[in-house]
């Protein structure tokens, strides 16, 4: 598959206004520990910008974001900062000092805008040219954000980051991106934007308390897990294909009618909990699993643990207030186990959203239950094709970020291209839909398009 060409413009680095920020360490939570284990986030936004070219990009757009960039970061410093990681036994932190930046890339595509943007197949490795690298300064310290700025001339222009999940998690930089887009609107003018006045990031780090005293249990484990050789679920693109999978309402409605009219011979009469989410989440995981597995000609034999894993937000689950607009992580990990046998049996679906929902049930119980072994346990995920993760929500709405023309076309999620994970995100096109964006070799993206078709069309 012949690889298009982009073409490097420009390369630059944007801080906050001088002396805006004074140098500031942030220590990290029990939170952000787990982070310190993931890959670098990759969200891509594709814009419909249909008469500009390259010259009039840069001559007339690109110095508002140069500039509504760096008053963004006097809000949000700590992305312009570095993580620092010095040898044991001190911790990790997140620093900025005076003059720390984000590196901020133009570039010019050749591609097929239209077809980038398409649900249907395509190769993985013109996405990944779209995205900035995230470069690792020394052996001990890390710069936390890169982007993007792609043109498409005459069509349209893509935004793509790589950002460190240890500094922020997607609420937050849904709040940092908004932030960014409102500035860009107003030329800059940052006193008068509501979504500032009421909402100015929050910092101070002690007001997430580690009730359960599983701080020093994570820092140990996360120093075990360093040591370890560093594994890549997928090194090799030639034959990977992403596509797009919506599911409406209508679809989560016939999921949810075919699982309500079983469960009650299956479970009894446990309630289950059958949002959108679990819905499709469950219908996912049983086609991804039927796709990736080699044979399932016996599946009674299968009786191994298969694990869905995915993240709870905490906000409003941790029992003490947190500021809205507190900047770190403020999220939980969920882990469902389902066997194989039963998630490839003709109740799969069932399975796998009483799985789900119970993990969601828990969660809403006690969000940090378990919170010692976050690191622990998902283990499991690390290393094996086998288990499946989900990244993103559909809760973070992107698809209303305006820069001034109109809301995203299409947005992706490059980094499951490395996890072999899959993205979650509201639909653009559908209210209450669900954008599912997967990758796979040819063969079992084919195979997946198949199972999740014939599989929607099988429950009615």
């Amino acid at each position: 598959m012949a690889q298009t060409q982009v073409k490097m413009l420009e390369c630059c680095q944007i801080s906050p206004p001088t002396g805006s920020v004074p140098s500031t360490t942030l220590p990290l939570t029990f939170l952000d520990i787990p982070w310190l284990l993931s890959s670098p986030g990759q969200p891509l936004l594709f814009y419909d910008f249909p008469h500009t070219t390259c010259h009039n990009f840069i001559q007339t757009i690109l110095s508002d974001f140069k500039i509504s960039l760096s008053l963004t970061l006097k809000y949000y410093f700590p992305l312009a900062g570095n993580l620092i990681i010095p040898p044991q036994p001190s911790k990790p932190q997140i620093t900025y000092t005076s003059g720390d930046s984000v590196s901020l890339t133009i570039a010019e595509s050749t591609a097929d805008y239209n077809h980038l943007l398409s649900h249907q197949s395509k190769g993985v490795q013109d996405f990944h040219q779209l995205v900035p690298q995230l470069p690792q300064i020394s052996e001990s310290k890390y710069s936390l954000l890169a982007i993007q700025i792609t043109i498409f001339p005459e069509c349209g222009v893509s935004v793509g980051f790589s950002k460190r999940h240890v500094v922020a998690d997607e609420r937050t930089f849904n709040n940092f991106l908004k932030t960014w887009a409102a500035l860009f609107r107003t030329g800059g003018l940052d006193l008068h934007l509501p979504v500032l006045n009421k909402n100015l990031p929050f910092y101070n780090r002690s007001v997430i308390q580690d009730t359960n005293g599983v701080e020093s249990i994570l820092w140990k484990q996360w120093w075990n897990q360093k040591s370890k050789p560093k594994l890549v679920l997928v090194d090799n693109f030639s034959d990977m294909v992403r596509s797009t999978f919506v599911m409406g309402r209508p679809h989560v409605e016939v999921i949810k009618g075919w699982i309500m009219a079983r469960s009650k011979n299956l479970f009894g009469s446990v309630q289950l909990l059958l949002s959108p989410y679990v819905v499709t989440c469950s219908f996912i995981w049983v086609c991804w699993l039927k796709a990736n597995m080699d044979n399932i000609e016996d599946p009674v034999e299968k009786t191994e643990p298969h694990y869905f894993g995915f993240i709870a937000g905490g906000i409003t689950r941790l029992g003490y207030p947190v500021p809205i607009n507190y900047v770190g992580n403020c999220i939980a990990f969920g882990r469902a186990m389902a066997r194989t046998n039963e998630l490839l049996g003709e109740n799969g679906i069932l399975f796998a959203a009483k799985a789900i929902g119970d993990t969601i049930k828990e969660l809403d119980r006690d969000v940090l239950g378990g919170a010692e072994n976050w690191i622990s346990d998902w283990e499991v995920f690390r290393g094996s094709g086998l288990h499946m993760t989900v990244t993103g929500s559909p809760k973070v709405d992107l698809y209303n970020l305006d820069f001034g023309w109109g809301g995203p076309r299409k947005i992706e999620e490059i980094s499951i291209d490395k996890t072999g994970g899959v993205s979650l995100c509201e639909s653009r096109d559908m209210i209450g839909g669900i954008e599912v964006g997967l990758t796979l070799p040819l063969a079992k993206m084919e195979a997946f398009h198949v199972l999740y078709n014939e599989g929607l069309k099988n429950l009615h």
